[in-house]
């Protein structure tokens, strides 16, 4: 690895990024292509699910031969089975390329590139920034790996951990411009998941175009707010399946998944917070924190999943961003594995 290779390959990052939600369930994907003397003669990214994918968008730019003897720089392993689109690794062969450098092994069992690449007498190169590629698609990794989709959980506390008074007021924790950016950050996602005792509780209208809320006991009134737009899923006790007389949450993602649900964006009481916790079923952590102390034991917690008498049975993050939203702070971390 060089740094020539590291640079060019966050050319592929940013360009990847610029493909946002649209390209979902596939990967993002960006793609630099030098000539044979190191100059960049092409960019590309995939720009949409069932478009061309980055290597084929930069190399269809190319008129001439300016790629032959070149090096083609992609974030992931380029594809080697029909699709939406033919396999990019035709196009590469086809394109007399000498060298192919990608970050990260495509965790699609149907992608074989590198393999057909080198039979081809092309020079591979993997590995570069592999962390980074990772975590730019950790979406889909979860995706293809798990069948399930990736699942945020987000919190708005005070300093001492509570998202409410005893009585269970909770207006308002967090400053409007948090709550602003909660609701942007909302519409990154497929899916909005809830419960029926936040739904009861604040009467939450969570502006989305798909909406799922537990509620085993059909609790909720039709005329809530949160039925008044888009789509929604309720998930109960009779098209559910039970686990320790409660909705079995890894089913409901499953099922989730099955309807195209790619990510989902969990907002919720301490106890079905804690629930996801405790199941292992949490990737991601967003944590609103305000300048705020209850300082009341009763008071309602963030997490209450069970109890634990060791320190080591914490879930561990790993914190990635750290954002200022004045007067409150919101913490980004990764459920570490």
């Amino acid at each position: 690895m060089t740094k020539l290779d590291e640079k060019y390959m966050k050319i592929c990052f940013a360009l990847a990024k610029r493909g946002s939600k649209s390209v979902l369930p596939n990967p993002l994907v960006g793609c630099v292509v030098l000539d044979k003397t190191g100059n960049i003669v092409s960019k590309g990214y995939h720009k949409k699910y069932g478009g061309n994918h980055a290597e084929r968008d930069a190399l269809l730019k190319l008129q001439n031969n300016e790629a032959e003897g070149g090096t083609l720089y992609v974030n992931l392993e380029p594809c080697s089975h029909y699709g939406q689109t033919p396999p990019c690794t035709d196009i590469i062969i086809e394109k007399k390329l000498a060298r192919v450098v990608y970050a990260m092994k495509d965790p699609n069992p149907k992608v074989s590139g590198a393999d057909l690449l080198k039979k081809a007498g092309i020079q591979i190169t993997e590995g570069i920034l592999k962390k980074e590629a990772v975590f730019l698609n950790r979406i889909f990794i979860k995706n293809i790996t798990k069948k399930l989709p990736y699942v945020v959980l987000k919190t708005a506390v005070t300093m001492d951990g509570k998202i409410a008074s005893k009585t269970g007021d909770s207006k308002w924790i967090t400053s409007e411009k948090s709550r602003k950016y909660a609701r942007r950050l909302r519409q990154e996602f497929d899916c909005i998941l809830t419960s029926s005792n936040t739904v009861l509780a604040d009467n939450p209208e969570m502006k989305h175009k798909f909406k799922c809320i537990l509620d085993k006991d059909f609790r909720i009134e039709k005329n809530a707010k949160i039925f008044k737009q888009g789509k929604f899923y309720i998930a109960t006790k009779e098209n559910t399946p039970l686990k320790n007389n409660q909705l079995d949450l890894k089913s409901i993602l499953q099922n989730l998944y099955n309807q195209g649900i790619c990510s989902i964006f969990v907002e919720c009481g301490g106890t079905l917070a804690g629930a996801f916790l405790k199941e292992g079923l949490v990737d991601e952590v967003y944590q609103f924190i305000a300048p705020k102390i209850l300082n009341d034991n009763d008071g309602l917690s963030c997490f209450n999943g069970g109890k634990y008498n060791k320190i080591s049975d914490s879930v561990k993050l790993d914190i990635y961003e750290v954002k200022k939203l004045y007067p409150d702070i919101l913490i980004k971390g990764k459920v570490a594995n």
